[in-house]
């Protein structure tokens, strides 16, 4: 399985800001409370991570993550299926 290039730009964010402050890994594991196996996997963009530990590792880095409304070209449609909402299905 090949990984996003956004996971993979933001693995690369983190690793660059982990070394502008200065910190190892393991530095950061420790900070965040995760393990190092975990730090490497976040900036290696692995798409599977908890998401409360990937937020404790931007708190120390003293990151945010924001979201924005991406624009109607870029949306996605999803199909409920009837069983789900106990009627038709739905787009």
């Amino acid at each position: 399985m090949s990984i996003p290039a956004d996971l993979k730009e933001f693995g690369a964010a983190l690793r660059l800001r982990r070394k502008e402050l200065g910190l190892t890994q393991e530095m950061l594991a420790a900070l965040a409370g995760c393990g190092v196996v975990f730090v490497a996997q976040l900036e290696g963009g692995k798409p599977t991570l908890r998401f409360h530990k990937v937020l404790d590792v931007l708190a120390v880095l003293g990151m945010q993550l924001r979201l924005a409304v991406a624009p109607p070209e870029a949306a996605v449609t999803i199909a409920i299926p009837s069983h789900a909402r106990g009627g038709e299905d739905e787009v």
